[in-house]
């Protein structure tokens, strides 16, 4: 299908290289593009395959590519909106992003789970039920989680199941993507800098069952608006959780019980005091969503159990770092967004000395500061949002509030300003772009700082 067929992969991370490589490998001929002004084609080369013919190009695009180019794949860094992409577009290109390209060579089948939160915690332990439902080498973890869908899909098989964690981002650019399971675990405000309008967000995450039909699943979240509205258009057959009551059919919380409801027949799965290591209630939500998804691929439900029981945080989401001086530290550098941040304080049940700030991307944070409820302590700000935090804080009455410069004198003064008895949280409701490349590096500066303590 792709052999002899020009091909433009634009942007040069992990999800470009490996859209290079499978068109590569599929035959195509390919142009790897970077509009950085801070890379050269020489650093393109360099993050290649041994091997590649691909051609790099960076700065302006050359007019010939443009008009030679029959499909481009978007890395999901790379707005639909651009310039670039509209010119492609005009010009008769396919404009397809890595997810769509991987999907074309699926051969087995696909879980797609999706959401403003809880993905990779959601992703995460629905690919270790599958595996111990199936054997490790028989399911494959991709998508926003960190490995990309293109450097995977030509080992699947028939008998394979790929467990794909997407972004909104992701999913502007899928055409024929066709999950046998869905989920959006939520929907709440973020990206708006990329989207523009909620309903262009919601309308992206709601494409993860565009292609699905009733006789498959998409799980959804039964306390959120969105989903809850999603419910009743949806293509596939919706099933429901919630912590909050409970709805008519499906998966909710009742006391410390997760209990399954379908036509007459209830049952409690676990208590999630007892049989769960995570904590806080946005992890009920996400075993809940991993649960309903898993008994959707016909996984017996004392597989699923017995994974959740041993299953431990994932990394930079509420993880427990050390407790130093009578001070627990938690890292949830992951917590991007304010509703995502909103889950971290919900998950304390001590005085908190809280770490926010970072990149604006145009969120608001009056229900963020709202959920304080006497929790936060002292609320430490860095990066650019810091100003717009502090002023929210203080029209809510609070603060308060100290300001850092740097990262480094954020986590010193956290360290001050702590006493015995009291938790450090990182949570800080911003992405972490202009002064980390992503959350994860942010989130391990944090605990090698924290390690570092006496």
């Amino acid at each position: 299908m792709m052999t002899g067929k020009k091909c433009l992969v634009v942007g040069s991370g992990l999800s470009g290289i490996a859209s290079v490589s499978l068109l590569e490998q599929r035959g195509a001929e390919v142009v790897l593009y970077d509009g950085s002004d801070k890379l050269t084609e020489k650093d393109l080369r360099e993050r290649l395959p041994e091997g590649s013919r691909a051609l790099c190009v960076t700065g302006t695009l050359p007019e010939k590519i443009l008009e030679e180019t029959e499909t481009a794949v978007l890395s999901p860094g790379v707005p639909t909106d651009i310039p670039l992409v509209k010119e492609l577009r005009d010009r008769g290109a396919e404009i397809i992003g890595e997810i769509e390209l991987a999907f074309r060579e699926e051969k087995g089948r696909v879980i797609a789970i999706t959401g403003t939160n809880g993905k990779t915690t959601t992703t995460t332990l629905v690919g270790e039920i599958m595996k111990a439902f199936l054997g490790e080498e028989k399911v494959f973890v991709v998508g926003n989680i960190g490995k990309p869908y293109a450097a995977e899909c030509l080992k699947t098989a028939a008998d394979t199941v790929t467990v794909a964690e997407i972004s909104s981002f992701q999913l502007e650019t899928i055409t024929d993507f066709h999950p046998v399971v869905s989920a959006i675990l939520n929907i709440t405000p973020d990206h708006l800098d990329r989207h523009h309008t909620m309903a262009a967000y919601v309308e992206a995450k709601e494409s993860a069952a565009r292609n699905q039909t009733q006789a498959e699943v998409c799980v959804l979240n039964g306390d959120n608006n969105y989903t809850l509205d999603f419910a009743r258009r949806c293509p596939a057959k919706p099933v429901l959780f919630s912590v909050k009551g409970g709805p008519e059919q499906g998966y909710f919380l009742e006391g410390d019980k997760i209990v399954r409801l379908f036509g007459e027949r209830r049952e409690e799965l676990l208590d999630i005091r007892r049989d769960m290591r995570l904590v806080g209630l946005c992890n009920v939500e996400n075993v809940m969503a991993a649960i309903a998804i898993a008994e959707a691929m016909e996984v017996p439900v004392e597989t699923i159990l017995g994974v959740i029981r041993e299953f431990r945080a994932v990394e930079h989401r509420i993880e427990f770092v050390a407790s130093k001086g009578g001070v627990d530290y938690y890292n949830d550098s992951k917590g991007t967004n304010p509703d995502a941040a909103v889950q971290g304080i919900r998950a304390m049940n001590r005085p908190t000395v809280l770490i926010g700030g970072g990149y604006d991307k145009g969120s608001e944070y009056d229900e963020w500061i709202d959920s304080f409820d006497g929790r936060v302590k002292w609320l430490v700000l860095v990066g650019q949002t810091k100003e717009k935090i502090a002023e929210c804080a203080r029209r809510h009455g609070f603060d308060r509030i100290k300001f850092a410069d740097t990262f480094e004198e954020c986590l010193e003064l956290c360290t001050d300003l702590a006493e015995s008895g009291d938790a450090v949280l990182l949570s800080p409701a911003c992405a972490s772009w202009g002064m980390f490349p992503n959350y994860e590096v942010r989130g391990q500066r944090f605990k090698e700082y924290v390690n570092g303590l006496a």
